[in-house]
């Protein structure tokens, strides 16, 4: 019997991921495990801040350094506190495990599914093609977003995935190059996904000057209003307003991309932990800030007015 398609409920999605897509983080306890009431009061100042899309088990939420009990308590957590918010659950490594994890994340309820970038070593155009179709057709309820890193994925990958899984609907583009973003997106039919800038803040300008309609944020943990802000800028072509704003967040996001990007997720927890609001404990390959890392960011945070 042929799948039907509830094309209503991807249009809501569809719309929500035009916006600003939350990577919410893990928070630790002091025994090293997840903190699920911390965990869910993040998701939910998220939330009730006007955000639309969270997502579990994403990067800024160390989603390779969570065991699969982790990932799973994450996603349960997120759509329990959600309040409303389309839930994004982030999946991923080998096909059997990806799959495992979008069922459980259709059955916890969770509305999309993002999968991360196959880890391989050895990725063809074709098996990445297969990798995502095989995941996507095993969850047809849910809309899934592609998480694209990989700058030798063309239009016509996307395309051809677009055809054969009618139920990817977004694209979280990556790769850093803001004329291929727009190459590619016109290759694979600009308006048969929601074109998602991935790269977050600093680079969504350049992206929505060619087309992305949304970005996802880490930076968001810290102060929603702030991302929040600069999309509702970026969405009515004020993109004065969002350089007044990209000034601003610029020395964070600069903080987090250092050392190829060592301490993306250590310097948002360390500032939700200046804030009263999380523990800064990261996993390894992460560490925490130095003392004179975290002094710097005290300064951009009471630059803010937050600390």
């Amino acid at each position: 019997m042929p799948v039907v398609f509830e094309t209503a409920v991807f249009e809501t999605q569809r719309r929500r991921l035009a916006g600003v897509v939350a990577i919410p983080v893990t928070p630790f306890g002091s025994g090293g495990g997840i903190d699920g009431e911390i965990y869910g009061r993040l998701v939910e100042r998220l939330t009730t801040s006007g955000i639309e899309v969270v997502t579990p088990n994403g990067n800024t939420g160390e989603f390779y350094a969570l065991d699969g009990h982790e990932t799973r308590l994450c996603l349960e957590l997120a759509v329990k506190r959600a309040h409303g918010a389309s839930v994004l659950a982030g999946v991923g490594h080998d096909v059997r495990s990806a799959v495992k994890a979008a069922r459980h994340a259709r059955d916890a309820g969770a509305d999309m599914i993002m999968i991360h970038q196959p880890v391989h070593p050895y990725v063809s155009r074709d098996g990445w093609v297969e990798y995502h179709r095989a995941i996507a057709e095993a969850v047809p309820e849910l809309g899934v977003v592609l998480y694209v890193r990989n700058p030798a994925i063309s239009g016509e990958e996307l395309a051809r995935l677009g055809e054969a899984a009618p139920n990817v609907i977004g694209v979280k583009y990556a790769v850093p190059d803001p004329v291929q973003f727009a190459t590619v997106a016109r290759e694979a039919g600009y308006e048969r996904f929601v074109w998602i800038a991935g790269l977050a803040e600093l680079s969504a300008p350049g992206y929505f000057a060619v087309g992305a309609t949304g970005f996802t944020s880490g930076l968001v943990n810290v102060d929603p209003r702030i991302s929040l802000d600069m999309f509702a800028r970026l969405s009515t072509g004020d993109f004065a307003g969002a350089m007044e704003i990209w000034e601003r967040i610029r020395p964070f996001e600069q903080m987090r991309a250092a050392d190829g990007n060592a301490n993306n997720v250590s310097v948002v927890k360390d500032a939700l932990s200046q804030l009263g609001l999380c523990r800064p404990d990261v996993r390894p390959p992460s560490r925490l800030l130095t003392a004179p890392e975290r002094e710097r960011l005290f300064g951009l945070l009471s630059s803010w007015g937050l600390s």
